[in-house]
């Protein structure tokens, strides 16, 4: 079954083929003409998609018939002082009364919260979003996954904004956004998975029980890489940070509260979809990790990004084609090396320290604080052995 949409009506499934095609610019409420034309309808979508489409209209009707509405999770975004990016989720979700005994059962209740419950949401397709910033306001329809990821245009001051986000049906919520100063030259690029964050992920059976069943509370922060982080952003103030992962959005919010609960920079959230798309059985994390990395060259013409993942999946690979393609871009690369038992568990096998690095910029260690002291000798943090500024001598009584 393909869906419809009226005419005239930006949709995020039209953004996603933007993306995929050569960026000159962000695209702003208008795209060319290639990218706007509706699907061939001789073109049929992928069985597995069909299916999806299926259930997910089957349980939107089911949770409908139980009173619930839609509801707009807002996460992070990004932009400079004349174009924003703008994420959100749309999801049906049962209304929460008012009241302090609601309070403390949904504070108990995200007090233990095991990953499954994030993927037992109903997205919602075929529904507006208005999105109002800096008194500019933009209307865009969700994509097959409930995903809204638009661009406005925009006349914003550099640092922390708010962008109102709601339905017809559902009130508005909040999304932080960062804007860029024009004169900033340095970001970060972070992986999540064995970068920030202990998973193991290339393993099925561990990633299952990682993802779905273990607490969100019991996940384990790599030692070093919040500390690593936050220093490489105090080093350029104003400077982006970018947590790019191949994870799904229903984990979004578990992630977001991971990352703030140890300490990690504030920034945005880039994932992906997980399922079938309308062509193929299931969505390439690395062409989605390619993608945004080529979106954000192109956004940020000037800026040079630190990038920063682990051996464990294919960041290697992944940023040594960025490098290639945009070297320009690219101030250093910091490879956290898994440790043999997190390679044996990952499916790799142990990577020997004394193994050749591509170029001077890219830097390996086992944890945050020792690609800390690389990247200082790179001079793009403070030495941290270097002494700080000695207090004057007190006499004592």
């Amino acid at each position: 079954m393909v869906r419809r949409h009226p005419p005239g009506r930006v949709t995020c499934g039209e953004h996603e083929r933007e993306r995929r095609s050569p960026v000159r610019d962000w695209g702003v409420s208008k795209f060319p003409a290639t990218a706007a034309a509706p699907l061939n309808p001789a073109r049929m979508m992928h069985r597995a998609a069909r299916i999806e489409d299926w259930l997910h209209e089957k349980r939107e009707k089911f949770a409908r018939r139980r009173g619930h509405l839609p509801v707009v999770i807002p996460y992070t975004g990004y932009g400079t002082p004349e174009r924003v990016r703008i994420l959100c989720r749309v999801l049906l979700a049962k209304p929460v009364k008012p009241g302090a005994r609601t309070k403390r059962r949904i504070a108990a209740r995200d007090g233990s919260i095991r990953g499954w419950r994030s993927f037992t949401s109903v997205p919602v397709n075929d529904v507006t979003v208005t999105i109002d910033i800096g008194g500019t306001a933009h209307r865009v329809q969700a994509d097959r996954g409930g995903v809204v990821d638009t661009v406005m245009q925009v006349n914003l001051e550099p640092g922390w904004h708010t962008a109102h986000l709601h339905t017809t049906a559902s009130g508005a919520v909040e999304a932080p956004v960062f804007v860029v100063a024009p004169d900033v030259r340095r970001g970060i690029i972070s992986d999540v998975d064995d970068t920030v964050m202990v998973t193991t992920l290339p393993r099925p059976l561990l990633a299952a029980w990682n993802t779905f069943v273990l607490d969100e509370h019991a996940r384990v922060p790599t030692p070093g890489m919040a500390v690593l982080l936050d220093r490489l952003a105090d080093a350029t103030p104003g400077s982006p940070v970018i947590y790019l992962s191949t994870g799904a959005w229903n984990v979004a919010p578990t992630l977001s509260r991971f990352l703030s609960r140890n300490l990690y920079p504030a920034g945005a959230l880039l994932l992906t979809d997980w399922g079938p798309t309308h062509d193929r059985l299931f969505r390439s994390g690395r062409e989605h990790k390619r993608d945004n990395l080529r979106r954000l060259a192109h956004e940020f013409p000037d800026m040079k990004w630190i990038l920063v993942g682990d051996d464990g999946q294919h960041d290697e690979a992944i940023y040594s084609e960025f490098q290639k393609d945009f070297p320009d871009s690219v101030a250093a690369v910091a490879i956290r090396r898994l440790s043999p038992s997190e390679a044996v568990l990952a499916g790799r096998r142990p990577k020997d320290a004394a193994e050749a690095k591509p170029d001077s910029l890219w830097v390996y260690g086992p944890d945050g604080a020792s690609l800390a002291e690389q990247l200082a000798d790179l001079g793009l943090i403070e030495d941290p052995g270097l002494p700080g500024p000695t207090e004057p001598n007190v006499p004592t009584e």
